[in-house]
This record gives C-alpha cells, structure tokens and sequence, in this order.
C-alpha cells in the first residue's frame, strides 16, 4: 500500500526537519523563499496511522505561456531511501505532481555513492593517467547505492550525467568535499589538516587577520569581493538581491540557518564566506577572496574560524560542497581541489540528480533548450 502524500504546512515541515539530525538546506521550507521564480510547496508522506514519515520541498518552474511545470526537489526528497519497497514513495509523487501539472519532476537522492579518502585524492591529482575522479578507485563503495540506482532506473527514473569540463552539471554537484566531525575534538580536526594549512593558519594569525561575523549591512562588501572572484575563477555572479534574499529568508527561520563571515586585515576586507546550518550538518556555501595581500593567507584563516564554530554548535559534516572531477592540471578548478584537500577530508560522490518524464514530448523539449545554453 503507498503512503498518503499531500501539500503541509511550512510549520509541519519544519518540525520534521527539527527532529531529524540533518537534512539538506535545499529542503528545508525557507529555502522556496531564496527562489522566487519557482513556486514552492511543502509535500508531506503520511504512513497508514497518519503520521508524518517524509518530507519535500518542491519547486515548480513554470513553462513560459503554458501551464505546465518542471518540478524540481533539490537534494531531496527526504524520505527513507533505503526502503525496500521505494514504489510506495515515489509512486504518489509522481501521481501528485503531474495533478499539479507538472511534466517533468527532477529530484536528488541524498543518497553517497562513492568516498575518496583525502591521501586517494592526492594520490589521484598526482597521477598523470588519471583524468577523473570518478574513474580512480574509490575508499569507499556504499553498495545500496548502485542497488537504488538499478531500481530507480527500473522505475523509469534517467540519472543526468555530470556534464560539463569541470564535471558540473546542470542543478546540484554530484561531487563534495566535506570534512568528518562527529567524535573529533577540534584538537584532532587540526591534527587531520595537512602541514602548509597549520602553517597558513599560524601565518594569518601573526600577520594580524581578524575573522568576523558579520550582519545583513555586510552583505555588500562581501558582494563586492565576491564579483572580483567570479571574474578570476570564470563564473557568472549572482546578484547581490540573491544574498540578500537568502539572509533574510533563511534567518528568519532559524539564527543560526546562515552566516556571514569576513577577513579583515589592517581595514580592509581580504575574503568572505556564507556558512549554512541545519541541524549536524555544515556547509561552506559562498566563498570570496580578492587577489590582494593573499601572504598574510586570509582564505585558510576565515575557513579554520568557520570550521571551529562549526564544531561548537555540535556539528558532525562540515560540508565544502562542490568540487570539480577533472584531475588534469589545465583545469582552472583544480587549486580549489588542493585547498579542500588540505583539510585532510574526504571525496563524496553522491546518486547525482534524476529525471522523471511525466510528458516525453516536453521534456526532450526542455532538455534540448538547457543543452544549447
């Protein structure tokens, strides 16, 4: 028998999210705020004595003069993907949302795939032979997830392929870095970061770098770097309404959903750095450093004060998000791989992103217009 799947309250939503250790924060109800061109729903799966036993934030993008949706949950849903009758999930989802009119639904299991430990990693950048991440050994093989994937696709589910040079598809990073918290004093955690990181740490200490937590009025001079870095490292910006939005949005929810970080050094602003929370887990959302003064190493001091708040308010991932897959040297990704690297962390290779055509017609329509983007 499915479960009964109907529209919540963000009031239900979030307490689901409150008495979970974690979930992604591209779940939890604010986030339909950050994102004004999708309309945004809290979907609820309820079990046979009404119970609340899963949770998703939909967002739907309408198609342009036609009523017709792609609905999309962002690393999600959260539901118990380990279940082995997964139909009885996602089964009313699909039923539900092409109600809604919706002909393509896009979902990202939060489901790791695959882990390389950091020594993998070097081992891997350091290989002349090897091109991609994803095709050295791994650490860690999680078989549950090739099971899923096998189902999934028996279901009619198409997985996207990371695409792109770098290995960034279109939607959520299928590759992170993130950095094991849970049971590590903060003394072990600096124990795990590689020689030149202490040292950087120590350097930006004795040259005077002071790390803030700023405000919503700080926003701008973080935007201001955060410009001259995606000139530098080749991406397009996003406006600083977005941040804004985003500040206001998911603070309103919880103080301590997003964060604000800035380097100083003698008055000037030298990096900045967005940090997100929800419940054990992490993540190190935006980051930007100017080309100026980068001796006195502001970039590993602004990550270390992150890192150390992070594991004050009890976290058990911290969470460097994407990273590139492409090994080669040409790759203008690949001194960010170095610096995550450094934290002496691990790889994380997620399920990557799903698709479900509800109307073939249109999808292969929409998948033909983001291919020629």
């Amino acid at each position: 028998m499915s479960f009964r799947l109907k529209a919540i309250t963000r009031e239900d939503h979030l307490a689901f999210v409150r008495a979970r250790p974690s979930m992604s924060h591209m779940q939890v109800p604010s986030w339909g705020d950050v994102k004004p061109d999708w309309r945004a729903e809290s979907l609820g799966w309820f079990d046979e004595s009404d119970r609340l036993v899963g949770v998703g934030l939909i967002l739907l993008r309408p198609l342009p003069k036609l009523k017709r949706y792609l609905a999309y949950l962002p690393e999600g849903p959260v539901i118990d993907w380990s279940a082995p009758d997964l139909e009885r999930w996602l089964e009313p989802m699909l039923t539900y949302l092409k109600e809604q009119g919706a002909f393509s639904v896009k979902m990202g299991p939060p489901v790791v795939a695959r882990r390389w430990s950091a020594e993998a990693v070097k081992a891997a950048i350091a290989d002349p032979q090897a091109g991609r991440l994803r095709d050295v050994e791994a650490t860690v093989h999680e078989p549950r997830a090739f099971d899923l994937a096998d189902r999934l696709r028996r279901m009619g589910w198409q997985q996207t392929e990371p695409g792109g040079e770098d290995g960034f598809a279109v939607g959520q990073p299928r590759y992170v870095f993130q950095v094991p918290f849970a049971g590590r004093s903060l003394e072990e955690i600096q124990r795990g970061l590689n020689q030149q990181w202490r040292r950087n740490i120590k350097k930006a200490e004795k040259a005077g770098v002071k790390v803030i937590q700023g405000q919503y009025e700080d926003l701008p001079a973080f935007y201001d770097i955060y410009v001259e870095t995606a000139e530098r490292d080749r991406f397009i910006p996003r406006p600083l309404a977005y941040f804004q939005r985003m500040w206001t949005a998911l603070r309103a929810e919880n103080a301590d959903r997003m964060r604000l970080y800035l380097a100083h050094h003698e008055g000037e602003v030298l990096a900045a750095a967005t940090m997100l929370t929800v419940g054990e887990h992490v993540w190190y959302s935006y980051g930007a450093s100017t080309s100026r003064k980068r001796e006195v190493q502001p970039n590993n001091a602004i990550q270390w004060r992150m890192m150390s708040d992070a594991h004050a308010l009890g976290a058990s991932i911290y969470d460097f998000r994407g990273i590139t897959d492409t090994l080669e040297e040409s790759n203008h990704l690949l001194g960010l791989l170095r610096f995550k690297v450094g934290t002496g962390g691990e790889a994380v290779e997620y399920l990557g992103e799903w698709d479900f055509p509800l109307n073939k017609v249109l999808h292969k329509a929409l998948d033909l217009y983001m291919s020629r983007r």
